[in-house]
C-alpha cells in the first residue's frame, strides 16, 4: 500500500481555470474551480486553495509546507482525500491507466446503444442554441422592465388584477374547469411553453446583465418530458450572493409577472379567444411557478435561491449528510461525527429540510414510476417502473442499509434487541385487524318530499302561500286553455254522434252506421275520460302532512308556466336521508346498519347516522347536482357530459339520520362511516396480488 509519504500527486490540467468567490459563511476565503470542457464550477476553501498552490507533489510535505505558512494544521490524508477528488472529477491530468479507460468510454456507442438509453432516459439534456450574442443586443430593450420603476408597475397591476379577480371568483374559476376539454388542454400547453420560454429568458437576461456568459440554451428530457433550461452555471464566478440569487429568481419572478399581467387582462377583457388565451397564461404561471419551479426540494428554481439565501452550495447532499449522521446516532446509538461544523440552529434545519426532501421525492419518484408505466405500453412500462423504483427509491434505502448491517456489531446489544422488538411490533400492529372509518362526500335531504310541477304549459289560478300544510291541502291549481277547448270539443262530439245514433235506421245499412258511430262514441267517452284525468293532475294536493316551502316568488295568478319550472317542494321536516357517495375499494367494508355520521358544510356539530341500504351496481350518474365538481361539489365529473356522470365508481350508499335538521332544505357535508375491521398487511398483500396479477395479462 502506498503511503502519504511515497505517492506523488498527479499534476492538474492545465485548461482549469481558478476564480475568487464570495467567502464562506464563517468568513474564510473560498474559490471556484471552473472545467471549461464540461463548464461545471468546484467550489473549494481555503485549505484546497493552499494545496492548488504547492501541486503536484508529495502529500506530507504539501501538508508540513502548508502547516508552517499558515495557522492550519493539515494531515496528509486531507491531502490525499483532495486527490482523489480531483482524479474523480477528472481534473488531474490522466495517467496511462486513465487514458485507456477514457478511450474505451470513447469508444463506446453511445446513444445508439440500448444501454445508454437505460442510464440516461431520466434526464437527457439537448443543447440548441449559444445565444451571447443575440442577449447582448436584446438586454437594452429588456432593462426599462427589470428597473425598480418597472418591478414597481408589475406589482401594482399584478395587485390589480388579484382583486378584480376576487370579485369574479365564481366565473374564473368555471373559466378554470374548461381546461379539462380537448380545446382547453391544448391552449394549456401552448401557454405553458410560452410561459416557460419566457422563464428561461429571464435566467439568461439577468445572468447577461450582471456579466455572466450564459454558455448554452435547449431542452432537456426529464423522464422522456421536455423541458427548457439555460446554462448559468458560471454565474459561480460572481462574488456576490445577492447577484447569484437575482439570477435565481429571474425565471420565477418572470413567470410570476406573466401570470400577474395576465390575471389583470383576463378581468378586463370581454369574453373571447384574447380573455381564455389570458386565463390559459395566468393558471399556467400561478400553478406551476408555486407549485413547481418554488419547491425546494427537487433541484428546481426554488432549490437553487434557497441555496443563495442561505448561501450554502450542495444543500441537497450536505443536509442529506448531517441527517444520515443524526440517524445514526438517534437509531443506532453510534458514536458518528457530522460532516461538517454548524451552528446548532442550522444544523437542526437541515435536518429538518433533508427529512422532508426526502418524503417529498419519494412521492414524486413514485408518481413519475406510476406515470412511466402508463405512459409506455405494458412490457416496457413495467421494466421502466422497476428501474424507476429501484434506482430512485430502494437503492438509497439500500445502500444505508448495508452500512447498518456492515456496522451491526456496533451497536450495544440492548439497541439492538429495542430494535428488534420494535419491529416485530410493527408488524404485530399491520398483521392486526384494526377498524377504521369511511370518509365520503354526501348531501341531506328530507326522507319524504314533493316537488310540484305543472303536468304541461298552463296558467297559474291558484298558489298556496309558504308555510305548514296537512295533508291532502290543494297545493296549486293551473288551468289550460287547450285542454279546456279539446274537452268542449269532446263534449260536443259525443253529443253529435248521440244524436246521430238516434237517427239510424234498422236496416240493414243502418246496422252498419250504428256499429261505426257506437266506435266513434267509445272512442270519444275514452278520450273524454283521459281529459278529465289530465284536468285533475291540473290540481297539486299535498300527499302527506308537511312545510310548503321553495315558492317562486315571481309567481303570479295569472302567469304561465313550463313543466320544467318548478312551483314549489312539500317536506316532511322530521325525517332526514343522507346519500352518500363511496369509493369502489371502500363500500366492500360497508354493511347494513353500520354507525355513521353526517358533518354539513361550514359546521363544526356532526349528526349521528346509520346506514339502511348500499347501491349493489356503482351510480351511472349523481342523483343531486350539488355533489358534482362542475358546481362546486367534492365528486370529479365527466367532461362534456350533459348529465353528472361520475369520473370514478362510485356508489351510492344511503343513511338515515338520527335527528332532522335545523335547515329545511338540501344540504351538502361529508360523511365519516364505520367501516369492517381489516388488515393493513394483509391487505396491501391482496392489492400487490392483484395489482400483479391484473397487470401481468393473467
Amino acid at each position: 500500500m502506498v503511503t502519504g509519504a511515497e505517492m506523488i500527486l498527479p499534476p492538474l490540467r492545465q485548461d482549469l481555470r481558478l476564480h475568487q468567490a464570495a467567502p464562506d459563511r464563517d468568513g474564510s476565503p473560498a474559490w471556484s474551480i471552473q472545467d471549461p470542457v464540461t463548464n461545471r464550477f468546484f467550489r473549494i476553501g481555503w485549505l484546497e486553495f493552499e494545496c492548488l498552490r504547492r501541486w503536484p507533489g508529495n502529500p506530507t510535505q504539501i501538508a508540513d509546507a502548508i502547516a508552517m505558512a499558515t495557522p492550519m494544521s493539515v494531515e496528509p490524508e486531507q491531502v490525499v482525500a483532495f486527490g482523489h477528488f480531483l482524479e474523480q472529477h477528472h481534473l488531474v491530468r490522466p495517467t496511462a491507466e486513465g487514458i485507456a479507460r477514457l478511450a474505451a468510454e470513447g469508444n463506446q456507442p453511445g446513444w445508439k446503444h440500448w444501454r445508454w438509453w437505460l442510464h440516461h432516459y431520466l434526464f437527457i439534456r439537448v443543447p440548441l442554441v449559444r445565444p451571447d450574442r443575440w442577449l447582448a443586443r436584446a438586454l437594452p430593450w429588456f432593462r426599462p422592465v427589470i428597473s425598480p420603476v418597472g418591478r414597481i408597475l408589475i406589482v401594482i397591476a399584478t395587485l390589480l388584477g388579484l382583486l378584480l379577480v376576487a370579485r369574479q371568483w365564481d366565473q374564473f374559476t368555471h373559466g378554470v374547469m374548461d381546461i379539462l376539454t380537448p380545446a382547453g388542454i391544448g391552449g394549456f400547453i401552448l401557454a405553458l411553453a410560452l410561459s416557460k420560454i419566457f422563464h428561461e429568458l429571464g435566467h439568461a437576461l439577468v445572468a447577461t446583465h450582471f456579466g455572466v456568459r450564459v454558455a448554452h440554451m435547449g431542452f432537456a428530457l426529464v423522464v422522456l418530458w421536455p423541458m427548457l433550461y439555460t446554462d448559468t452555471s458560471e454565474s459561480w464566478k460572481l462574488r456576490s450572493s445577492r447577484q447569484r440569487l437575482a439570477i435565481s429568481m429571474a425565471g420565477l419572478a418572470v413567470e410570476i409577472a406573466i401570470a400577474g399581467l395576465a390575471t389583470l387582462a383576463w378581468a378586463l377583457l370581454d369574453d373571447g379567444p384574447m380573455r381564455q388565451a389570458a386565463l390559459y397564461l395566468a393558471t399556467t404561471g400561478w400553478v406551476l411557478s408555486l407549485a413547481l419551479n418554488a419547491s425546494p426540494f427537487m433541484r428546481f428554481d426554488g432549490y437553487f435561491i434557497l441555496s443563495d439565501l442561505l448561501d450554502f452550495p450542495n444543500l441537497h447532499e450536505r443536509a442529506g449528510a448531517l441527517c444520515r449522521a443524526w440517524l445514526r446516532r438517534t437509531l443506532l446509538g453510534w458514536d458518528e461525527p457530522d460532516p461538517e461544523e454548524v451552528t446548532l440552529l442550522m444544523r437542526r434545519g437541515l435536518i429538518a429540510f433533508a427529512l422532508l426532501t426526502w418524503i417529498y421525492r419519494l412521492v414524486v419518484f413514485l408518481g413519475i414510476a406510476v406515470m412511466v408505466y402508463l405512459f409506455f405500453f405494458k412490457v416496457l412500462g413495467l421494466f421502466l417502473f422497476a428501474v424507476e423504483v429501484s434506482w430512485f427509491i430502494v437503492r438509497p434505502f439500500l445502500n444505508e442499509f448495508l452500512v447498518w448491517r456492515r456496522r451491526w456489531r456496533d451497536i450495544k446489544i440492548n439497541r439492538r434487541c429495542l430494535m428488534l422488538g420494535l419491529g416485530i411490533l410493527i408488524l404485530l400492529l399491520l398483521a392486526c385487524p384494526w377498524a377504521f372509518d369511511i370518509t365520503a362526500p354526501g348531501i341531506a335531504h328530507p326522507k319524504y318530499q314533493q316537488n310540484v310541477y305543472s303536468p304541461f304549459p298552463a296558467r297559474v289560478v291558484q298558489l298556496h302561500k309558504p308555510g305548514q300544510v296537512a295533508s291532502g291541502t290543494q297545493l296549486a291549481l293551473f288551468d289550460a286553455p287547450d285542454l279546456q277547448a279539446r274537452s268542449v270539443r269532446i263534449a260536443a262530439s259525443i253529443d253529435a254522434l248521440n244524436q246521430r245514433l238516434k237517427g239510424v235506421s234498422a236496416d240493414s245499412l243502418g246496422l252498419d252506421l250504428r256499429r261505426v258511430t257506437s266506435e266513434q262514441l267509445t272512442e270519444q267517452m275514452a278520450e273524454a275520460t283521459a281529459t278529465r284525468e289530465e284536468e285533475k293532475r291540473l290540481s297539486a294536493a299535498a300527499e302527506f302532512d308537511g312545510i310548503w316551502l321553495d315558492v317562486d316568488p315571481t309567481l303570479r295568478v295569472g302567469s304561465w308556466v313550463s313543466t320544467r319550472d318548478q312551483v314549489g317542494i312539500l317536506i316532511d321536516p322530521s325525517a332526514w336521508i343522507v346519500d352518500a357517495y363511496v369509493g369502489q375499494r371502500q363500500v366492500e367494508r360497508l354493511l347494513p346498519g353500520a354507525r355513521a355520521r353526517f358533518r354539513p358544510e361550514k359546521s363544526w356539530a356532526s349528526i349521528d347516522a346509520r346506514i339502511i341500504d348500499i347501491d349493489q351496481s356503482q351510480s351511472r350518474k349523481l342523483s343531486h347536482v350539488m355533489l358534482d365538481a362542475q358546481h362546486g361539489g367534492p365528486i370529479a365529473t365527466q367532461a362534456g357530459e350533459r348529465q353528472s356522470v361520475p369520473a370514478d365508481a362510485v356508489y351510492r350508499v344511503r343513511l338515515e339520520l338520527a335527528r332532522p335538521l335545523r335547515e329545511n332544505h338540501e344540504t351538502r357535508g361529508q360523511t365519516t362511516i364505520e367501516g369492517r375491521r381489516y388488515s393493513l398487511l394483509w391487505e396491501g398483500i391482496k392489492r400487490t396480488a392483484a395489482v400483479i396479477v391484473r397487470e401481468s395479462g393473467f
